[in-house]
């Protein structure tokens, strides 16, 4: 059912972006069209009327001149004169007529083939004009612009010259314009809708992988990613999306390394109190011993469950680190005394960096007398062990070193993981082999890391080294302590 239904989905968010598109293409096709078709209308109203402006300047032009070129005389009063010179030397254009009225009576017309000479009756109305006329009349040969003039001889109106022109043909003109590019734009909006089609699909592709990714996504199986391409927003939120998933992975790991690790290392004591507690008798002096061996069991429980949680929030926790400005020989020296305190041993101090640091004195006590408690483990009263620090280039590094049996070089990569014992079996700690892990993980969270050197036979030297001023992420996501 999830892949009709995911299909579904995306069909949905296809159709819709497509039906978006397609609107959007016909509504600016639509308006483009209306207005290319007025805009060719009105072009061809202002050349119409340029047109007739010019043949009556023309006439006027032969008015004003007042002379007959074929004779070189006065026309004087000769309106009729006027008009046969005019009609002689001007040809009408396609759909152009020059109609002519004497004292408001037809006299000559002349029109082209398509031009109708049955207009001089229709317009006989404007016989008479005594001031410049325009406008557009429906005559039976369709829509006609008019220009009429009056011809004045001695202030005395004699006669109308008026020009006509059809604009069926301008009209149709501008029809046949409109209809073609109607046309192109039909097939532009076709096109554009197959390629809308085509490539709406390809930017919903990421999304349809992100939803499938997480449709796959499971308690038990964190691993799934998205293939990220370009650099587009679809591609920045498949990135967030698989950094998420990041995030998500190392919680649940975390969750199941803790869960896992009690489980573990809560079985065993509590199967010994169970058992002593089962058989339990009434003698005085066993109960005391069962009491004092159940608190004591009860006690490492305690401890174990505060390694374990110190190890959670390290990995997950942002308030995990209190940091404060340190001096660093101070805090060397202090270091030392209280490792003083931790067994019968040669403590010493191999050198004390000096300069400031910024760090959770806490944590890097935790970490440093982990270090030393080890160190401590592993060897026999008057041993030498001993601890330095110094400050070099803006890195930070303190040591902890013993002149015990060193660890073997099969565990010096797995001496850090949780409850990892040495191979030569030798340990003498009742705690549950966190100590070094959770020195590791608050080095991590301060930015750094812990290095070991060990020779087997010739001790070894713990390392936490550490910037002297922590990045602003606390903690490291690529890479998380473990």
């Amino acid at each position: 059912m999830r892949a009709p239904a995911l299909g579904r989905l995306f069909a949905g968010a296809r159709v819709r972006i497509l039906a978006s598109t397609i609107l959007l293409l016909a509504f600016s096709t639509i308006v483009s069209t209306v207005a290319l078709r007025q805009i060719l209308l009105a072009r061809t109203g202002e050349r119409v009327e340029r047109q007739l402006v010019q043949e009556v300047e023309e006439f006027r032009r032969l008015v004003e001149d007042g002379r007959d070129p074929r004779t070189g005389e006065p026309f004087g009063g000769n309106v009729q004169g006027i008009f046969d010179v005019f009609l002689q030397r001007n040809v009408p254009g396609q759909g152009e007529a020059f109609l002519t009225y004497l004292r408001g009576e037809p006299y000559l017309v002349s029109a082209d083939r398509s031009g109708r000479r049955e207009q001089i009756n229709e317009l006989e109305n404007l016989a008479n004009v005594t001031e410049t006329r325009r406008g557009e009349m429906e005559l039976r040969g369709g829509l006609t612009r008019y220009l009429a003039v009056p011809v004045e001889v001695g202030g005395e109106s004699r006669g109308a010259f008026v020009v006509t022109l059809a604009l069926g043909q301008e009209r149709a003109d501008v029809e046949q314009a409109t209809q073609i590019a109607a046309g192109v734009s039909l097939v532009v909006l076709l096109l554009a809708s197959a390629l809308a089609f085509v490539t709406t699909g390809r930017v919903l592709a990421p999304l349809r992988d992100l939803t499938e990714t997480a449709r796959g996504i499971s308690e038990t199986d964190l691993t799934k990613r998205i293939d990220v391409q370009g650099h587009d927003e679809i591609a920045e939120l498949a990135r967030t999306f698989n950094a998420m998933l990041d995030r998500l992975e190392a919680a649940f790991a975390t969750q199941r390394d803790f869960v896992s690790d009690a489980g573990h290392e809560l079985r065993t004591p509590i199967t010994i109190i169970r058992g002593h507690l089962e058989l339990l008798g009434d003698d005085p002096e066993e109960r005391r011993d069962t009491v004092a061996l159940v608190v004591d069991e009860l006690d490492r429980m305690s401890r174990f469950v505060d390694d374990l949680l110190l190890l959670a929030r390290a990995e997950s926790a942002t308030d995990f680190l209190h940091l404060e400005e340190l001096d660093l020989d101070s805090l060397t020296e202090e270091l030392h005394a209280k490792a003083g305190a931790l067994a019968a041993r040669d403590w010493q101090i191999d050198s004390l960096g000096v300069g400031p640091l910024r760090a959770d004195r806490q944590r890097i006590t935790q970490a440093v007398m982990n270090l030393a408690r080890n160190a401590a483990e592993h060897t026999t009263d008057g041993q030498l062990i001993a601890l330095g620090s110094e400050l070099h280039d803006g890195t930070v590094r303190m040591w902890v070193r013993d002149t015990g049996p060193g660890v073997p070089t099969a565990d010096q990569e797995r001496i850090f993981e949780r409850f990892a014992r040495g191979s030569n079996g030798r340990r003498r700690s009742e705690g549950a082999g966190l100590g070094l892990a959770i020195t590791q993980a608050i080095a991590h969270a301060h930015g750094g890391r812990v290095e070991l050197h060990s020779n087997p036979g010739a001790g070894a030297t713990f390392t936490v080294v550490i910037p002297s001023e922590p990045p602003d992420h606390e903690h490291d996501e690529e890479d998380p302590p473990r």
